[in-house]
């Protein structure tokens, strides 16, 4: 530190030498301090978050208790096994309905987008917490599509990589024939500037008739230990609720499909660089998706095959409104008054760090925007500004 101050009293002479060079000293100086300081800060907020701040992924405490539950402390030794596949608890679901329910009343959703085609429509919305990462919510609806098909188009990963360009890799690792429970080992690809991302994935389905929980979360895996590259993503939550509704047609006919999505997850790239990424690259991601469930519906019709993902699909928890405080069905009605009366409200959003524009950029032409002129309009917008700076 001081050496880059004794910089001041030995600048060389000549016409306009020492004034260039006592403005490149003073400016190293101000990056130790902002060093010094950040870290500082970073430091503070640590530790006042691990004292006060509950993690994102913990599911609330008001989670209810299902019937298997009670047979299993009755009667443990019975079910030890099944418990130890048993990774995906009735806690992780309360924890998608408590997301939903959003009773809190701390965080607003905001509207992103709201797209419709000739048979489908699809509407997103972002939550931005204090801390952590951003959590979405997306409603989509394939006309002329049953619950069935799309839940087993989610879980198929031997389909996936059809459509799913950003996934390279995938094994099932383990798996439970009672519970449906499983673990999943994914390795997706990032942009060149980052290392490709490892997920250890745990996820399992409950049913409510022709209505379907889909959760899905990072878990521990100790046979699978973390590497440095790929990155391991350990904060993950992606879940959906999957249910017949009734077509645009107005025929009264359920021959509609809506999935709902919430999703979060910490893949370790700054939170603007994050939300840039995902906002221009959603529409594309999105159509990638009705493509591939299009295509698998037609695959099911010609074939009657199912693969291994899809028959696990199939092994489900049953559920009912009664038995469990009516959760599920008052999330779904009070999700229906939300979106039909548009209560949900935009937030400005002026936070955006631009030295991060150039590389988010790049993320948004890895998330879609591969050739377009909004992803070259972006970077060169991007230069313009960093070089005014």
């Amino acid at each position: 530190f001081r050496s880059k101050f004794r910089f001041i009293w030995t600048a060389p002479p000549g016409f306009g030498a020492r004034r260039l060079w006592l403005a490149f000293t003073a400016l190293s100086a101000f990056s130790v301090f902002r060093t010094i300081f950040s870290n500082f800060i970073k430091r503070r907020f640590k530790e006042s978050a691990s004292d006060s701040s509950v993690p994102l992924q913990s599911p609330p405490p008001t989670a209810w208790i299902s019937p298997e539950s009670v047979a299993d402390a009755v009667s443990p030794g019975g079910r030890a096994e099944e418990r130890k596949q048993d990774i995906v608890t009735e806690n992780d679901l309360a924890h998608l309905l408590h997301l939903l329910e959003g009773k809190d009343g701390e965080m607003e959703w905001q509207r992103m987008m709201e797209r419709t085609t000739s048979n489908m429509s699809y509407q997103a919305w972002r939550q931005e917490p204090v801390s952590g990462p951003a959590i979405y919510r997306s409603r989509t609806v394939f006309e002329d599509a049953t619950p069935e098909v799309v839940r087993d188009f989610f879980w198929d990963d031997e389909f996936r990589p059809k459509w799913d360009t950003m996934l390279a890799y995938f094994k099932t690792l383990d798996e439970c024939p009672c519970t449906g429970s499983m673990i999943v080992h994914w390795i997706r690809k990032f942009p060149f500037f980052c290392s490709d991302r490892d997920y250890i994935i745990g996820r399992r389905i409950w049913e409510d008739g022709k209505t379907y929980y889909c959760v899905t979360k990072g878990v521990p895996y100790p046979g699978l230990p973390k590497r440095d590259k790929p990155r391991r993503v350990e904060l993950y939550f992606s879940s959906w609720i999957i249910r017949p509704v009734e077509s645009r047609k107005g025929d009264g006919q359920l021959s509609a499909c809506e999935v709902t999505l919430v999703h979060y997850e910490d893949m370790g790239i700054p939170k603007d660089v994050a939300k840039l990424g995902v906002r221009h690259g959603m529409w594309g991601a999105v159509k990638k998706l009705h493509s591939g469930m299009r295509a698998y519906q037609s695959a099911r019709k010609t074939d009657t095959s199912l693969s291994k993902c899809a028959l696990m699909a199939r092994m489900t928890t049953k559920i009912s409104c009664d038995e469990n405080i009516s959760s599920p069905c008052r999330v779904l009605r009070e999700d229906e008054n939300d979106q039909s009366t548009g209560i949900i409200k935009r937030k400005n959003d002026n936070s955006l760090n631009w030295k991060w524009i150039a590389i988010a950029g790049t993320v948004a032409l890895a998330f879609g925007l591969r050739s377009g002129v909004i992803g070259k309009a972006l970077l060169v917008g991007a230069g313009q500004r960093i070089g005014r700076r």
